[in-house]
């Protein structure tokens, strides 16, 4: 009977352990000495391919430094393994912690707060309308009877649809798998217009082989804070990511790395986004928050 009760009282331990581990980031490292990183292929100069499993960008380096700083708290250094997630797949990946933390190009917003949460907002984009430069598109109206793309997964196409300036106006959506799948669409004229965060516009614009045959065009569709995401309820990650951000923010980092990633030539062509801070994303470094997107609608 003995037997039977330790044996039980073990199991139930290594459950717990389990369970505390499912949210617990810090723990899972630390036992595994491996971290995943979520990726994207072609998130601008947010998070994006280099080839041959490597991965750069503005995000892709705000989460090295996090890792580093998880490796201290910790005590050990991490093997940081790269998952490329897709706008479809990113958060059922990060709540079964397969993915421990996202760094791609995800609008932090109250439905997604239900699944996940998210760390301080690292810039606040604008939602686009991404057009060929002789199309004569410019703006939402001219989107009447027009095949607009759009990424799987993404919020673009909703806030496009809910814009008071769009009532009355019929399109047809088609869906590309992630952003170079979107862009090619209208690369290849299979789509009239791409509608997506403009700095993800703006990269895949750069990337192109003739950058010349774009241009970003429109209003304003929405405003959205875009910030690297983790599991919910998972406070030792959270902690050393805000703390990893604000110290960014406050050294001059942050901005250091808008200017390297958005401003200066990136590899793997030594294109230029050139994409300059707004003034929002300074508002959210100059307060660092991780509110949602419905917190700046009610501006």
């Amino acid at each position: 009977m003995k037997l039977k009760l330790a044996a039980l009282a073990i199991a139930v331990l290594t459950t717990s352990g389990v369970f505390a581990q499912a949210n617990d980031t810090l723990a899972k490292v630390k036992a595994s000495g491996v971290i995943t990183m979520g990726v994207r292929d072609s998130s601008g100069a947010l998070s994006y391919t280099l080839g041959d499993g490597k991965y750069a960008g503005f995000h892709v380096e705000i989460c090295q430094r996090v890792i580093a700083d998880v490796e201290k708290a910790v005590g050990r250094k991490l093997e940081v393994k790269y998952l490329p997630v897709t706008s479809q797949n990113r958060i059922p990946l990060v709540q079964n912690g397969t993915v421990d933390i996202e760094c791609g190009s995800t609008t932090n917003n109250a439905t997604r707060l239900k699944d996940v949460s998210f760390l301080p907002t690292t810039f606040v984009e604008e939602v686009r309308i991404a057009v060929k430069a002789n199309s004569g598109i410019t703006s939402i109206a001219q989107l009447n009877g027009k095949n607009v793309a759009t990424t799987t997964g993404t919020t673009s196409v909703q806030t496009l649809r809910k814009n008071e300036r769009a009532g009355g106006i019929d399109f047809k959506e088609i869906f590309g798998k992630d952003h170079s799948d979107s862009f090619l669409l209208l690369e290849s004229g299979r789509a009239d217009a791409f509608v997506m965060d403009g700095a993800i516009l703006a990269g895949n614009i750069a990337t192109s082989k003739n950058p010349a045959d774009f241009k970003i065009v429109g209003e304003v569709l929405s405003v959205e804070p875009i910030a690297i995401m983790i599991r919910k309820d998972d406070a030792g990650l959270k902690k050393i990511g805000t703390d990893t951000i604000t110290a960014m923010i406050k050294s001059g980092d942050m901005a250091k790395a808008w200017d390297k990633w958005f401003m200066q030539p990136i590899p793997p062509k030594n294109s230029r986004v050139g994409l300059a801070v707004s003034e929002s994303t300074k508002a959210a470094w100059a307060t660092p928050n991780d509110k949602p997107m419905e917190d700046y609608a009610k501006k």
